[in-house]
């Protein structure tokens, strides 16, 4: 049954002469895998619809076993401003490479899709792009599995008084508790609120917030050593991104 779905465009990997492989997450099938037969080709109608980070309406036989194949795509954002800024393309390549590696094929998810849509949108506009991967890190705990106690100590339950964050325990630390990691991370407790703020908040309120330099490089560090700890991924988008933000003035 020919179906027409919504989707992003996270990974295109070209296959043969003039084929293209989608991995596309759409709204209503999830993830899925579709052949895009020709599309290498620049007079290809799928051409436009194939490139990497492309928001469209894709038709396709729905195939659950297999790799469905793409009948026909309309192009409703192209993110072109995105496509052809490096730094951009690396935080957006970063975010699909990561959305990517913790779903799982054919399971839905609305809100991931709106996650990712709007962070693109946001990316596009030239938001804060460190605080926005941050908050898909974060979010992107729970599908994975591995989401942090955020919400009390993670050893004792206390909901009260200063925290730090211990990747060890997966989570919060109390101040009693504190011993029990010597490499917790200290946290203020401006920075506590944050981390529960991005983990909860809408995505698209998010430009609201603003965060200080100092403690965008704490959160960088303290969920890439919770990611490393936990999550077995290893992302090529990941390690060029932290070679950008070196070479860069």
């Amino acid at each position: 049954m020919l179906e027409k779905n919504e989707g992003l465009v996270i990974r295109a990997v070209s296959y043969g002469e003039a084929n293209i492989i989608l991995t596309v997450f759409t709204r209503e099938r999830g993830k899925i895998a579709l052949m895009a037969r020709g599309a290498k080709k620049s007079t290809s109608r799928f051409a436009a619809v194939s490139q990497l980070f492309s928001y469209g309406l894709f038709h396709f036989h729905y195939r659950p076993s297999s790799m469905s194949t793409l009948s026909q795509g309309e192009v409703l954002e192209s993110f072109t401003r995105v496509r052809y800024d490096i730094e951009k393309t690396a935080h957006a390549a970063y975010v699909c490479e990561l959305l990517d590696g913790v779903t799982t094929d054919h399971e839905a998810s609305p809100s991931l899709f709106a996650l990712v849509l709007t962070v693109l949108r946001f990316i596009e506009q030239g938001e804060d792009a460190e605080v926005l991967l941050r908050m898909v890190e974060l979010k992107l705990t729970k599908t994975a599995g591995i989401k942090p106690e955020l919400d009390r100590c993670a050893n004792c339950g206390r909901t009260a008084g200063d925290f730090s964050f211990s990747v060890k325990e997966a989570g919060f630390l109390c101040e009693t508790c504190s011993k029990f990691d010597a490499h917790r991370f200290w946290l203020t407790p401006k920075q506590v609120q944050l981390l529960r703020t991005l983990y909860y908040i809408e995505p698209g309120n998010l430009g609201q917030i603003r965060v200080k330099p100092e403690t965008k490089t704490l959160l960088h560090h303290l969920l890439e050593s919770y990611y490393d700890t936990y999550s077995g991924l290893t992302l090529k988008s990941k390690r060029f991104l932290d070679q950008w933000q070196q070479w860069k003035p």
